[in-house]
């Protein structure tokens, strides 16, 4: 073996090294590490509750969680960016889903403008004034909920969360969950 080999292999075997428990990563056991779920604690995971919360809509209206949860089977929130990915999943959502579940309330939740006005631009210049969206003006909400773009959480009438952190991809998740609700 050369000796630029060699130096090449243990500069490489020196950057794995120095990278903290990295030889899990090299071979994950496909656990899942998150803790155990406490049923009826409040928290971002399925089979908690849902943090409640207020936020404004677009129109300076604000919308309680557990006041729409009154008011309706489930609460969808989809976490959206109105970027190309966003505006398919919710175009998507919208033209397939929305209308075939009556009794579910929709809210877009745009956690990049960090304004309602800002949010209410980007809302009307991507044509989705049919949906409520909901603007958090600090990142505490979307910490709260551990979601990102694309990020869909079901919430049941009681409030446990059926549902987080599923992607959108093509809606069947979607549907099947709020199928599935009582």
């Amino acid at each position: 073996m050369s000796f630029a080999r060699r130096l090449l292999i243990m500069l490489a075997l020196m950057l794995l090294a120095g990278c903290d428990n990295m030889q899990d990563d090299l071979s994950p056991s496909g656990a899942d590490r998150r803790p155990d779920v406490v049923l009826g604690s409040v928290g971002p995971q399925v089979g908690q509750i849902a943090p409640d919360f207020t936020l404004d809509d677009t129109l300076y209206t604000p919308h309680t969680l557990s006041t729409e949860l009154g008011r309706t089977r489930a609460v969808v929130l989809y976490f959206n960016m109105w970027c190309p990915i966003c505006d398919t999943h919710a175009n998507h959502m919208r033209q397939h889903i929305v209308s075939d579940f009556p009794n579910v309330r929709f809210f877009l939740i745009d956690y990049v403008s960090g304004s309602v006005s800002f949010s209410r631009s980007n809302q009307v210049a991507s044509g989705y004034t049919d949906f409520t969206v909901l603007v958090p003006t600090s990142d505490s909400f979307t910490k709260r909920y551990q979601a990102t773009m694309g990020s869909t959480v079901v919430i049941d009438a009681s409030g446990q969360i059926v549902r987080m952190n599923e992607d959108y991809l093509d809606g069947n998740k979607l549907r099947t969950t709020l199928e599935a609700l009582p």
